[in-house]
């Protein structure tokens, strides 16, 4: 029989279970917040409080709202053992102490990531240019730039017939911009002038200082025995206004092939195009199914200098990614950079690169060139907080060309300036 006295200490024991229980939880999200990045970086602890606690009491519903897209039912569940156990992969989180996500998460994350030239909210709507401009991605240092890169449809110019071709196209010759270095030292003018941070990442004057990047030598070997630049395509399956259903040469993988032929005929290079479809049976694992058959062909091929991945974007209906050049209606293109750090989380360890600093270098070169020689053809270097596979090779290049309702010849058109700054890079000239 239980008595009065032995009910109220038990009840008194499960009170300071429960509260010990609490005040370890309280001090976990307490010493997770402080481990936030510092500066303007930060998160706002009650916000941030709020959001763990929905993640530790409910971890199915913390899925679902991380999930920036639809997520397939397999997907969904074979998340939930991570997502049950959030203590557990708490504990086995990075050495810096962030938490940490699954890697098969992960690559879901970064599978579904990639594109969209605006920034996204955590809902999936396009941020304003209000919201970007007052959004707190960029540490120590200005948060002013605009979003103004795409084209609106009714203010495209009518452009001349037929295209550019192989033996028509002529390089610009002579430099249309100019930058001080004064300007390219100043933090704020940089993030301004050359790149969109999306709001879920952050990044440093440290990692893209100008002079450093600018410094690095880009140029390679074009005496060795092989291929000296890969073309692939993680997203295979991307078509324009005017695909033909069924050819692919009127696809991204077309535009591969067509910019190949170019750097190689016109330019000299070997270009080895690899045509692999990684993204036919689940889009959002399409970099973890590249990532060892691109490692293989590295292996196999050690001539090879240069990955370029290239993509087309995808934008809202009544926007075009088109400008002019020599009079051609010319689909724009963007040079996009993974930088392994969430806000979230912090640093991906086991999502590091070893290769972001002369990645960023790369297309900021890239990006100079483009912005010197063929103003307005470039949108500004898209930042996000994944990997994309960049960490396989240094001079690695992630290209969004045009978007899904610019038409193949605008495409194609694109693809001769593109090829005439890569040369530049590559060559030094």
């Amino acid at each position: 029989m239980v008595t009065y006295g032995q009910d109220k200490q038990k009840r008194i024991r499960y009170f300071l279970g429960f509260l010990g229980v609490g005040v370890l939880l309280i001090a976990v999200l307490v010493g997770e917040a402080g481990r936030r990045p510092k500066g303007e970086g930060n998160y706002d602890f009650v916000r941030y409080l709020g959001r763990m606690m929905t993640v530790f009491i409910c971890p199915v519903s913390g899925f679902l709202e991380d999930s920036e897209t639809t997520v397939s039912w397999q997907e969904f569940f074979y998340s939930i053992p991570f997502y049950q156990s959030p203590l557990y992969e708490y504990i086995r989180g990075s050495e810096d102490g962030h938490m940490s996500l699954s890697y098969e998460m992960l690559a879901i994350r970064e599978g579904s990531d990639e594109g969209g030239a605006m920034a996204a909210d955590s809902t999936g709507a396009a941020l304003t240019e209000e919201a970007l401009m007052t959004s707190s991605n960029i540490m120590a240092g200005g948060n002013d730039f605009s979003v103004n890169d795409a084209v609106p449809l009714q203010d495209i110019l009518p452009g001349a017939a037929g295209g550019f071709t192989i033996e028509n196209f002529v390089p610009a010759s002579e430099r249309s911009a100019y930058y001080s270095l004064a300007d390219l030292r100043d933090y704020s003018f940089l993030v301004r002038n050359f790149y969109i941070v999306d709001p879920s990442t952050s990044v440093t004057a440290e990692q893209i200082n100008a002079e450093i990047m600018l410094s690095q030598d880009m140029t390679i070997d074009t005496t060795v025995d092989g291929p000296q630049i890969l073309i692939y395509h993680t997203h295979s399956q991307e078509a324009f206004a005017d695909s033909v259903p069924g050819d692919a040469s009127t696809t991204i993988v077309g535009a591969g092939e067509y910019l190949a032929s170019i750097l190689e005929e016109k330019y000299g290079y070997e270009v080895l195009h690899h045509v692999a479809s990684y993204d036919t049976q689940q889009h959002n694992y399409a970099y973890s199914y590249a990532e060892p058959e691109i490692r293989k062909l590295l292996e196999e091929y050690p001539s090879i200098q240069v990955v370029i991945d290239l993509h087309r974007d995808e934008m809202a209906e009544g926007t075009r990614l088109v400008t002019q050049v020599n009079g051609q209606p010319t689909a724009q293109f963007m040079f996009f950079n993974g930088l392994s750090y969430l806000n979230e989380l912090g640093h991906i360890d086991y999502l590091a690169n070893p290769n972001l600093s002369e990645n960023l270098a790369f297309s900021f070169q890239m990006q100079m060139a483009v912005n010197t020689y063929y103003p307005g053809l470039a949108r500004r270097i898209y930042l996000k907080g994944y990997r994309y596979n960049m960490h396989l090779t240094g001079k690695y290049l992630l290209i969004e060309l045009g978007a899904q309702n610019n038409t193949v010849q605008e495409i194609r058109n694109a693809c001769h300036p593109l090829a005439d700054v890569i040369d530049r890079v590559l060559s030094g000239r």
